[in-house]
């Protein structure tokens, strides 16, 4: 009777521990782990991240680091890290957060306006983008890609479509440039081809009319006026005399895009100028 006594007290603690750890286990799980009191928190995950690189950025928005790493070991997370921005929602369980790590790589939306250089462009895209500046650069200006895709260094900034547009977070430059081609057809329609040989145009020309225009007036509804005047100009082969080419011009010359040219001088539009704008328009 005794023993008897003794393996039902075994069994029952034997219950006890095992539910404890069993609930323990389930929390560790499914119950919330995050500290943030936003809605949602965002990590942005570099191509060839560790495990411990996750970690850190999760760290200040989890209760327990220690479940989460429990949690994503029995998962395989280590193994399966993919680069990219997520969303941690707050109330969010470890199994959520390791389920959104492996499947919910948020797109991020890419702008850009007209830019005067390859190297601003770069410089714009690389702040919305995984690829730093000198990668894209590099992927921009490759003398094959040009000959391949019938673009001269002269042409480059012609295939990048000013627009707003969706990509992944951690875009190569190669991706970035292959994905800006792939738009630049589709824009250069039948259609669109078509009106710019009615103007005796192509498209780098229309791009780059569309560009000197932009500067001349911020004004949208002065634009097809200020467009007319020079499509007039290049009809009867007069140079089209525009201050945004000889501001081109002195900042191409200089190799200084970032400088600030408020009017232009009368000394560079001069015959002999390296600026003048019959050379330039």
């Amino acid at each position: 009777m005794y023993i008897k006594k003794i393996l039902i007290a075994v069994v029952l603690i034997g219950v006890a521990v095992g539910g404890f750890f069993t609930y323990k286990i389930y929390t560790s799980i499914f119950s919330p782990n995050t500290v943030f009191e936003n809605n949602e928190a965002f990590i942005y995950i570099p191509t060839a991240s560790t495990f411990e690189d996750v970690n850190e950025q999760l760290a200040p928005l989890l209760k327990n680091v220690e479940t989460f790493k429990s949690v994503a070991f029995k998962k395989g997370y280590p193994q399966n890290i993919k680069a990219g921005k997520y969303a941690i929602k707050k109330g969010m369980s470890n199994n959520d957060i390791v389920n959104t790590l492996r499947s919910r790589n948020l797109p991020v939306k890419v702008s850009f306006n007209n830019q005067e250089s390859i190297e601003k462009l770069a410089g714009r895209i690389s702040i919305q983008i995984e690829a730093d500046s000198l990668s894209l650069v590099k992927a921009i200006t490759d003398e094959a890609f040009y000959k391949e895709k019938g673009f001269s260094p002269e042409s480059a900034l012609s295939m990048f479509i000013p627009n707003s547009y969706e990509f992944f977070w951690n875009t190569s430059a190669e991706q970035f440039r292959e994905r800006m081609l792939k738009e630049y057809t589709i824009f250069w329609n039948e259609n669109r081809l078509s009106k710019a040989n009615e103007l005796g145009l192509t498209p780098t020309q229309v791009v780059t009319l569309a560009s000197i225009v932009q500067k001349e007036t911020a004004k949208v509804d002065e634009r097809p006026r200020v467009a007319g005047v020079y499509l007039n100009r290049l009809t009867i082969n007069m140079p089209l005399q525009a201050d945004p080419t000889v501001i081109y011009a002195v900042k191409k010359h200089t190799g200084n895009f970032d400088t600030i040219i408020k009017r232009v001088l009368y000394r560079d539009l001069e015959l002999d100028s390296p600026y003048n704008t019959y050379r330039y328009a």
